[in-house]
């Protein structure tokens, strides 16, 4: 467990960067919205959906309906249905641990729990994954706390913050586009938005979109198939490497174990 700890803090200090700046953010408009410090716990341990979090605000702020924010919900975080059809084989026989991981998985933990976890030993996967998790979202929860508190004491001006959670989906929308082998699929997602935002406005806009994605998806096969669709599966099924990797940690640990008997 020790050494899964390790591993796990080491792998989610990138994501820390990200987390406690948007989370920061989050608490800041939060609070300069007249809302308590619990709320801001609450919101990130319970939802943990950092676009949607954003979101929420403007919903609560603008008296939304509950069918409202339920379609916007679910327009903001379908993408998370495909992350969990991807993890179905990794997540199997993680035991009492799948519940939370599969609440948790936010974005940034899908990148990191998809690969192969080169050196971590398949028995131990399952405290690996568990571990990032968790780290993860205390990253998140902590940036919320720290912007809440800074906004209780200081007052200025918030107008633009919300813009980081944007850039940052900007941000990965490029690096992804640069690096898939097929451009399609960002193709469509980007015209299919374009395309109703023109005819229904940004208001509206976003559910249709959505939908035409899914539907375009799933009947081009060029779009649906690209060759690093999952990178959880070409990289399980990658045998050698990965394998010569884990049965090395293995050894390391077996002859550990042994060194510590004698």
């Amino acid at each position: 467990m020790k050494a899964s700890l390790k591993r796990a803090f080491v792998d989610t200090l990138p994501v820390m960067t990200g987390y406690i700046v948007l989370g920061f953010g989050f608490g800041i408009i939060l609070k300069s919205g007249g809302h308590s410090m619990l709320l801001a716990l609450c919101m990130s341990l319970f939802i943990y959906a950092g676009s949607m979090q954003y979101a929420a605000l403007g919903l609560m702020t603008g008296g939304a309906s509950m069918i409202s924010v339920f379609l916007t919900t679910l327009a903001v975080n379908a993408r998370h249905i495909f992350y969990g059809i991807s993890m179905l084989d990794k997540y199997r026989g993680v035991g009492k641990r799948k519940p939370y991981l599969i609440f948790s998985l936010t974005d940034e933990t899908y990148s990191l729990v998809c690969r192969d976890s080169l050196g971590v030993p398949e028995e131990k996967r399952g405290d690996y994954y568990l571990l990032v998790s968790v780290i993860n979202h205390l990253w998140w929860i902590t940036g919320t706390l720290l912007g809440a508190g800074v906004g209780a004491l200081v007052s200025f001006n918030t107008e633009g913050i919300d813009f980081a959670l944007t850039a940052l989906f900007l941000t990965v929308f490029i690096e992804g586009f640069i690096t898939a082998k097929s451009k399609l699929p960002a193709l469509i997602g980007v015209g299919a938005s374009v395309l109703f935002l023109l005819i229904l406005g940004q208001d509206n806009f976003l559910i249709p979109a959505m939908l035409l994605i899914a539907v375009l998806l799933c009947v081009i096969p060029e779009a649906g198939d690209d060759s690093d669709k999952s990178r959880c599966d070409s990289e399980s099924t990658d045998g050698k490497t990965d394998t010569a990797f884990v049965d090395k940690a293995t050894e390391d640990a077996d002859e550990g174990q042994v060194t510590d008997g004698e």
